[in-house]
């Protein structure tokens, strides 16, 4: 597959909101506002989808797939917008993924961020064009107001500098629910990466959210695992070890797993009490699948914060420097 880099972004460029999953009408007016304004800080102008604050939501929280792909589709189109935020993450972009016009797409390539649920777009999005997409934080993410300072470097660094970078474990974390009290916070020292398996390694990036990658198996909207893959994988708190240890048999079980030189895992949240002992006898037991690749955890993305950006088609190397992504 050919890859297609979007450009950078760059001061005065205009950033589109959409709401491919959920509506934005969940998302507060402080939430959205401070958000706007840490765009604004660099440089940036926001929009928003026309749909995107209609009121007509169904049960599921999101308005039409219509309406859905309606802002999709004018945000790559509008020649003025540069980046796609997505608002929030939700259980449904799957829904769009039979009406995207991706030749559209492939026309117009620009940066799509978004994580979580929007794993589907991403993966989808890069498998039918080869547009490289980016697992980073929402437009919402940027509403927090403390412990953001890790994100936004990160972010700066894949979608405004040159898109390289050497990573750092991030000095804390936190997986509290700061959108309901952004002043009254618990963040917790990070004790680092979890190397379960030395190696080295050098390949392409594909990944996401682990229970949505495993719906796109079997369709055409599962990037290849081609020469040189390296997995990146996380999950939500609802996702036990039980769990995610079924989801990655299901990976590993793909044919062309064989391809794959390095698994990169995110970090979990204290809801779903995966342990390191635990994801150490997962990677044992499935030794003979995973025989000399570099398989390392509590990496900086997931569902707690803070948050790096993972260009879906872009290359990581890791070696015994450490870990190092480029687009």
């Amino acid at each position: 597959m050919k890859k297609i880099v979007p450009e950078k972004l760059k001061v005065g460029d205009e950033i589109r909101v959409i709401a491919p999953a959920t509506g934005i009408k969940i998302l507060s007016d402080e939430c959205l506002a401070l958000a706007k304004q840490r765009f604004e800080a660099m440089g940036l102008k926001v929009t928003f989808g026309k749909n995107t604050t209609k009121e007509n939501w169904d049960m599921g929280g999101s308005t039409s797939v219509e309406n859905r792909i309606e802002d999709l589709h004018q945000a790559f189109a509008d020649k003025s917008v540069k980046a796609i935020f997505t608002a929030i993450g939700g259980n449904n972009s799957n829904q769009l993924l039979d009406y995207i016009n991706y030749d559209l797409i492939a026309k117009n390539p620009k940066i799509l961020c978004g994580f979580s649920d929007i794993t589907a777009l991403l993966d989808a999005i890069y498998a039918k064009t080869g547009v490289i997409t980016f697992s980073g934080p929402h437009f919402s993410s940027l509403g927090m107001l403390k412990g953001i300072e890790y994100t936004i470097e990160n972010m700066r660094k894949m979608l405004i500098e040159d898109g390289k970078n050497q990573l750092r474990p991030s000095p804390e974390w936190s997986d509290d629910l700061w959108f309901l009290d952004q002043n009254n916070r618990t963040f917790i020292k990070n004790d680092g990466y979890w190397k379960l398996q030395d190696g080295v390694a050098e390949g392409t990036l594909i990944g996401g959210n682990l229970c949505t990658f495993v719906l796109l198996l079997g369709t055409p909207y599962r990037p290849a695992f081609d020469k040189d893959t390296i997995l990146f994988i996380e999950d939500t708190e609802n996702c036990n070890i039980a769990e995610f240890t079924r989801n990655f048999q299901a990976i590993i079980q793909q044919p062309d797993f064989v391809n794959v030189k390095a698994v990169l895992i995110g970090r979990f949240q204290k809801k779903s009490e995966v342990m390191k002992e635990q994801l150490e006898f997962m990677i044992n037991r499935f030794a003979p699948k995973l025989k000399g690749l570099p398989v390392i955890a509590n990496l900086d993305f997931g569902h707690s914060t803070p948050l790096l950006t993972i260009p879906v088609g872009g290359t990581a190397m890791i070696n015994q420097e450490g870990i190092q992504i480029k687009i």
